[in-house]
Parts: structure tokens; sequence; C-alpha cells
């Protein structure tokens, strides 16, 4: 059995593309194209579960066409269309801390120092000036600034992110 603290978010499955079973997967990690891994691991009815990648190509940075082994045709794939895509923390490639991108805090948890556990980043939103880290916890969804003055200690081996956020800014999520 896969266990949820094993595993990390990187995308949800959005549309069928073609008959023969592929699949749009819209993600915010690649790392199974930088991991020594041929699954990925897919929500199914509350449950994680495993399924063996066949093939994959990239449509952008963000989207890319999925084809797992078994599933063959538009029926099969239109059944796996809105699940959620997760990946295996122990098969996460060690990187080089000086080619980190935001995306790699993803699965990271976060405590503030006040406050205590913040919850799981969940996605990072880089897109604009502003870096936030969107985790989901104890205060449901935050989206917290991802800035140096904020962040006390970064913990990469254990994934932690300790915080000193500024008073009142929790409640204003």
């Amino acid at each position: 059995m896969i266990r949820e603290e094993s595993v990390y978010k990187i995308g949800s499955l959005t549309r069928v593309h073609a008959l023969r079973g592929e699949i749009s997967l819209s993600f915010t990690d690649d790392v199974w194209d930088r991991a020594e891994a041929n699954y990925l691991i897919l929500r199914i009815d509350g449950i994680l579960v495993p399924f063996q990648l066949e093939e994959y190509r990239f449509r952008s940075d963000s989207v890319a066409l999925v084809k797992f082994l078994h599933v063959d045709d538009a029926d099969e794939a239109q059944e796996l269309v809105g699940a959620e895509v997760y990946f295996p923390f122990d098969l996460t490639p060690e990187e080089d801390p000086e080619d980190y991108t935001w995306k790699h805090f993803t699965g990271f948890t976060v405590s503030d120092e006040v406050l205590g556990d913040l919850g799981t980043v969940t996605e990072v939103e880089d897109s604009t000036a502003n870096v936030l880290f969107c985790v989901q916890g104890r205060y449901g969804n935050l989206m917290l600034p991802a800035v140096e003055e904020f962040i006390l200690d970064i913990d990469h081996s254990g994934r932690h992110v300790s915080m000193r956020l500024p008073e009142g800014l929790v409640d204003l999520n």
C-alpha cells in the first residue's frame, strides 16, 4: 500500500488526447523525466495506485501527453481524467542546490516559529513577481510569500521549511 507521506503531488490528468489512450498531464514538477522511474501514482477513488508509463512527450513546460500501460483507448483513458498525480519522495533524484527551482519545494512541510506546523506545499506559484508557497494544512489553503526575510531555515533532506511569518498573515488567507 502506498502511504500518503511517501509521495507528493506533481499534477493532475486533465483530458483525453487521442483515441489510443493518451491523456494530458498538467504538472508542476517534471521529476519523472529526471528520475529513474517508469510509473506515476494516481489517486483513484481516494486510493494511491501506481500506473506504469508506456510513453510520454512534452507539449509545453507544464503539460505532457502520457500513455499508461494497458490504457489503450479513449474510454479507458476518460476514466482517469481528473485524477491527481503523485511521485514518490524516495525516487526523487538528488539535485545540486544551485540547480533548484522554486518547484523543488513542492511537497515540503512548512512551519512557523509561533504557529507551529502549517501544512504541506502543494504547489509553488512563480508566475508573478512574488513567489508564493501554496500550503494546505490545518489553516486551510494558505498562500505564503516565499521570501528570504520570512524563511528561517530550509532542511532539504528532511523536506521542511521553517518560517517567521508576520503576525496576522495567516488570518489574511
